[in-house]
């Protein structure tokens, strides 16, 4: 059954030529040829602020690229957030993104009730980093992936929410990297 996808490329860099980027084009490519409708939200390339206080978060302006940006979300059944580890944690651009995102009125609602209004979505998030990503998982205890899948996918509604750890980017041979490429267009296809 196809799907509607949105493909969310959160490295800060807009010069577009790290893994994440090819990753995501990846995914992008094997899910249009899957029969998946695809959108695309480059988080680097957007214009908007950083929020400052609760009540920016809770009732500030939207940006017209955050707004665009949740339009697509919206629209989609299944996200794919793509995202280097930086310092143990996603970029703070890529985290000012989501919390632009999913703010009261979008992804919970604004009435004081916890209606988790993403609900019914699907999620994969695909982590490139310099260490091993079993050293991330089992030493650090990946602390930062699950705070993204419980504090805020999970919290909104979205389910199931899946994983890709890619890991000691800087050392893997061309091989590698091409057949993790390969395994992003495969999971597109799949719209998984």
């Amino acid at each position: 059954m196809a799907k509607a996808v949105v493909v969310i490329q959160g490295h800060p860099d807009p010069a577009g030529e790290h893994l994440c980027h090819g990753l995501a084009d990846a995914y992008a490519a094997g899910a249009a040829s899957g029969g998946h409708s695809v959108a695309r939200v480059e988080v680097a390339k957007l214009d908007f602020p950083l929020l400052r206080s609760a009540a920016e978060f809770e009732t500030g302006a939207v940006p017209p690229d955050i707004r665009t940006a949740q339009d697509a979300i919206m629209r989609a059944d299944h996200m794919v957030l793509v995202y280097p580890l930086w310092l143990g944690t996603m970029p703070a651009l890529f985290k000012g993104f989501l919390e632009q995102c999913f703010r009261p009125g979008f992804a919970l609602n604004t009435d004081g009730r916890w209606d988790e209004l993403l609900a019914g979505k699907s999620a994969r998030i695909v982590v490139t980093m310099g260490m091993p990503a079993r050293f991330y998982r089992w030493y650090y205890g990946a602390h930062s992936l699950k705070s993204l899948e419980r504090n805020i996918l999970g919290f909104v509604g979205i389910a199931p929410i899946r994983e890709s750890l890619f890991g000691g980017v800087e050392m893997v041979s061309d091989a590698k990297r091409g057949k993790w490429l390969k395994k992003m267009e495969t999971l597109g296809r799949k719209g998984e």
